[in-house]
């Protein structure tokens, strides 16, 4: 089967960004929540801390009752009791008392400073004040560290521990986060076989289900890994309408060329529509792309470099669009370590590894396994180019 139309890469991300796919949100436990992408801004509803309290080992008083303290004619205040962290206190000071306390438990009414107990003799039930204190000292206000309404997190952060922490401070138990996308993941061919089986002749691992799979967790999503199917339509529809089953969108490696054993774009066609088939770079032409019953199927090139180029290029923009991580593309300029040759009217994507300020091209070819095992990612060579320079500014675009 020949290729329906090679379009340029462009048209085929119009196509994609097309596709009626829309994120969805849920709410997880906190505990669930480290790594997913908030859905919502996030505004503290209550005040950080949510009362007066103390931040030192000390005496709470009124400070009016020690402005005429001094080392020569201190004050003694009368002590009337104790609070702990934790304590709901019912003390209320009056005129000339103090109440010992510890450090993060609530200041009593009537108190506006807390004096450390370093600072203070103690002779029985009197402490004595030997320097004047002022309201505030010694004390974190109601909301002092964060004011009920004030935004703290906006939608798209992804939460690390900080922000787990932040949402813990604030007591909230749930968190609203854009659900995961599940994506099925199918490897095809004859000569593809699971790690951990015996190779026989003329066969190799599989190296794009792992590959695949996992980049698709790395950027948030849900993989659900569902085998190798073999160069047969039973055999491959089967895969593909179990994905469509479970997963918001399937994606397959190899069986997307046009020799006459590759039917990832007759059985596309059989079950939806297909939207894409071939798409003019290099690598990875040989891609299809098709809609069955409103979920997206991707046909990738087999060779792995190929595979995760466009992967990088296609799926990963419609992973991020769907957890809320548009944003987060990863791309650095850098300086080409050695000049490159190009086809003119062809645009390539050539994989490279970063060295310091030099990005090193790689050129096993897309299909050797360490071509995008050394990488980090690729580089763009327009059609229009034949040459790259050495010492060139290119920019590197990270895989997935």
């Amino acid at each position: 089967m020949a290729f329906l139309k090679v379009v340029p890469l462009e048209k085929a991300l119009e196509v994609i960004d097309s596709f009626p796919l829309e994120p969805k949100v849920e709410r997880v436990p906190l505990e669930e929540a480290l790594g997913r992408v908030l859905a919502e801004d996030i505004a503290s509803p209550i005040d950080v801390p949510p009362f007066d309290r103390a931040t030192v080992d000390g005496y709470a008083v009124r400070a009016e009752d020690t402005f005429m303290a001094s080392e020569s004619e201190p004050v003694r205040l009368k002590v009337i009791g104790e609070i702990n962290a934790g304590d709901s206190p019912e003390i209320e000071l009056g005129p000339g008392e103090a109440v010992y306390i510890s450090t993060g438990a609530p200041l009593p009414k009537g108190a506006d400073a807390v004096i450390q107990f370093e600072d203070v003799d103690r002779e029985g039930n009197e402490v004595i004040i030997y320097k004047p204190a002022y309201p505030s000292l010694g004390v974190m206000k109601a909301g002092a560290d964060i004011l009920k309404g004030k935004l703290l997190l906006t939608k798209g952060t992804r939460l690390s521990f900080k922000e787990t922490a932040l949402l813990s401070a604030l007591g909230m138990a749930e968190v609203p986060v854009f659900r995961k996308p599940k994506v099925a993941v199918i490897s095809t061919g004859n000569e593809v076989v699971l790690p951990g089986e015996g190779l026989k002749s003329g066969q190799i691992y599989d190296i794009n289900g792992r590959a695949i799979a996992d980049a698709v967790r790395e950027l948030g999503g849900e993989a659900v890994f569902l085998g190798i199917a073999k160069d047969d339509c039973e055999s491959l529809k089967a895969l593909i309408e179990k994905g469509l089953e479970c997963c918001d969108l399937v994606l397959l490696s190899g069986g997307a060329s046009g020799g006459v054993r590759d039917l990832t774009n007759s059985i596309i066609e059989e079950l939806g529509e297909v939207k894409i088939h071939g798409i003019a770079i290099q690598p990875g032409k040989p891609t299809v792309i098709g809609l069955i019953d409103g979920k997206p199927v991707f046909g990738l090139p087999g060779y792995p470099t190929s595979c995760l180029t466009n992967f990088t290029l296609l799926v990963a923009p419609l992973l991020r669009r769907l957890i809320g991580r548009e944003s987060e593309v990863r791309r650095v300029r850098k300086r080409l370590a050695h000049k490159v040759f190009s086809v003119k009217g062809r645009r390539q994507f050539l994989p490279v590894r970063i060295e310091g300020d030099k990005a090193v091209p790689i050129l096993k070819g897309s299909g050797a396994v360490t071509s995008f095992v050394e990488a980090d990612g690729f580089i763009e060579v327009p059609e229009t180019v034949e040459i790259l320079e050495a010492g060139e500014d290119v920019g590197v675009t990270f895989f997935a």
